[in-house]
């Protein structure tokens, strides 16, 4: 009778921590994969403001064309900042490129300063207000894809998180940055040519 107790009491504690230590697995792995799941979300979001903004940069560009057309220094650079995005491959690359277009698109709103009939054109000035409107969507955006890439990292970087995180296949995510380039002064030139 004795070596039955102590045999039912080691089954038991053994099915109890296997039990304990399955649902920590259990609990670990659902939020490895859930905070994975926030930063892509996080990303959509981001992506949904940049493709806005890239729906509306060509409306502005021709409205700007008829005033300031040999801005073409300009026009280019926005061109191949639209361009390199479409064809980054990460998303680190992505948000690199979304910077170097928003440097590209300050620069094109910097031209309203040399070209005072700009500042009189309607269609600039409700263009104008677009991307404002979306530029400030994208900047929210941008801090709510950086705060979950921040809790996927530092829940990764953790002793017992990063088992978990590997066991989903769950990876270190990146921030998105600004680039050099965007963290530069748009140059303003009053000489008018």
């Amino acid at each position: 009778m004795k070596i039955g107790k102590v045999l039912l009491i080691m089954f038991g504690s053994l099915f109890l921590g296997c039990a304990v230590i399955g649902g920590c697995v259990y609990n670990g792995y659902n939020k490895a994969v859930a905070l994975d799941e926030n930063v892509s979300s996080s990303w959509a979001q981001v992506e949904n403001q940049l493709q806005r903004r890239f729906e509306l940069i060509p409306n502005l560009v021709e409205t700007v064309k008829g005033v300031a057309g040999h801005e073409k220094e300009v026009f280019l650079g926005i061109a191949k900042a639209r361009e390199s995005y479409f064809q980054a491959k990460s998303t680190g690359d992505k948000a690199k490129s979304a910077s170097a277009f928003g440097s590209a698109l300050s620069r094109l709103l910097v031209l309203k300063e040399t070209y005072p009939q700009l500042k009189a054109n309607e269609n600039f000035l409700k263009l104008q207000d677009s991307i404002e409107g979306t530029e400030n969507r994208l900047g929210v955006e941008r801090k709510r894809y950086n705060d979950a890439v921040k809790q996927l990292n530092t829940f990764t970087r953790k002793l017992l998180g990063r088992f978990y995180a590997g066991l989903a296949s769950v990876e270190k995510a990146e921030y998105f940055e600004v680039s050099d380039a965007a963290k530069e002064t748009p140059k303003v030139d009053f000489s008018n040519g």
